[in-house]
């Protein structure tokens, strides 16, 4: 657990580390090729340990060097079986199906299962995976797929799916022909992805737009590749200082990354400044705004930081609308919020926070990752302890937390339960 003496302003610097969300897929694609991937700037979390221990079931070595740089090597598949006790813990493991069905003609891969934050199906990876010529069968749990020779085609992708598009991605590398996705997520991790795969070899145009055009080829090669910055990490930071802040600068970011982010904090009365590499954020004197949002795909507002910013929200003048329209059942933190002191109505996909309440230090549980942050965000303002449990979410995707922000002087201990 995670104990915060709320009541402390912050200040300083803090450095942004590597992004989960980029170093996931650029892990998965090291099965694309039987020689080295060399990547720079791998956080140190929970989510990476499990995809590397992933690997390794498919006959990945590994090494990671005291610069945060982590090689990955599958000079041969042992093995193409993604397990349940495995894919349960990070949903984000379903990215090995379209590398190891590219590669090796052949994947098992188990069905995520159910998800805290709401329904997210794999279905749209299965069609364009069939359209591509994967025979392709679920039993007990597991996707089967199986393939000669994946074939380029022409895919339009029903939703937005981050997964999806880089799965393709992958699988579409070593297809024969070519192939075109449409209507395709254009995150800054599917952006990132694609230059790692045209260091590999790989002939990829489009991406971070909607239509992503790949010819595929015979091989890939190995590379080296520098991860780019967590985009949420370092949003939380900024949501903290505009919370809890006199000035904070949160370093080693890109602030490209974080358009709609801080366009609502800047909303909300923090004056940001945006540097090369940098965000200054700085709160004048008088109470925060509120302001509403709507999560939206990227380059709209992330639903990643909807739990950080209706922490904010509580301690902001007025009434905000918090429109959750990417996973359904997004607001469980919104009940740990209110145990806090928060006034905050749930009206289907639209939260209404009322503010400011003062918030009072109680203990609370985390039901996700992102939650687990809201917690330790709001508990950075409210009187007396703040206890947040089950940090093992926090742990997934937050590289030391309470080092950082005691940094910042922020009072964060971690404890034993």
């Amino acid at each position: 657990m995670i104990r915060i003496e709320g009541g402390r302003p912050l200040s300083g610097r803090v450095v942004i580390g590597g992004s989960k969300n980029a170093a996931l897929p650029a892990l998965a694609a090291a099965l694309l090729t039987d020689e080295p991937i060399r990547l720079k700037n791998v956080p140190a979390v929970v989510d990476i340990s499990t995809m590397v221990n992933l690997l390794e079931r498919f006959g990945a070595s590994w090494n990671r060097d005291q610069a945060g740089g982590l090689t990955v090597q599958v000079g041969r598949i042992a093995g193409t079986e993604a397990p349940y006790d495995l894919v349960r813990r990070m949903r984000a493991s379903v990215l090995v199906l379209g590398p190891l069905l590219a590669r090796a003609g052949r994947a098992r891969v188990s069905l995520p299962g159910g998800c805290a934050i709401g329904e997210r199906p794999i279905d749209m990876h299965l069609g364009a995976l069939r359209k591509m010529g994967g025979t392709i069968a679920i039993e007990h749990g597991y996707v089967s797929a199986s393939c000669g020779r994946l074939t380029g085609a022409d895919i339009t992708f029903p939703g937005k799916t981050v997964t999806g598009t880089e799965n393709l991605m992958m699988a579409s590398c070593l297809a024969r022909g070519r192939t075109v996705l449409r209507n395709c997520a254009r995150e800054p991790e599917v952006v990132d992805l694609a230059e790692l795969l045209r260091a590999m070899g790989a002939r990829v145009e489009g991406a971070g737009k909607d239509v992503i055009e790949i010819e595929g080829v015979d091989r890939l090669h190995g590379a080296e590749h520098r991860v780019i910055a967590d985009r949420i990490e370092a949003g939380t930071y900024i949501v903290a200082a505009a919370l809890a802040g006199e000035e904070v600068t949160v370093d080693c970011c890109e602030p490209a990354h974080l358009g709609a982010l801080l366009e609502k904090v800047g909303e909300s009365g923090s004056e940001i400044t945006a540097l090369p590499g940098a965000v200054v954020v700085r709160r004048p004197g008088g109470r925060l705004r509120s302001c509403d949002l709507a999560t939206a795909p990227h380059p709209g507002f992330p639903t990643d930081m909807q739990a950080q910013f209706m922490a904010m929200m509580t301690q902001a003048e007025g009434r905000a609308a918090i429109v959750e329209s990417i996973f359904e059942h997004r607001f469980m933190h919104a009940q740990e919020l209110r145990r806090m002191g928060a006034d905050i109505r749930i009206e289907g996909n639209t939260a209404r926070v009322f503010g400011p309440t003062p918030l009072s230090g109680a203990d609370v549980t985390a039901s996700d990752l992102r939650a687990s942050a809201c917690l330790v965000v709001a508990g950075l303002v409210a009187s007396g302890p703040t206890v947040v449990h089950r940090i093992y979410h926090l742990d997934r995707g937050y590289e030391r937390i309470e080092e950082k922000l005691r940094g910042l002087g922020a009072a964060v201990e971690r404890e034993k339960e």
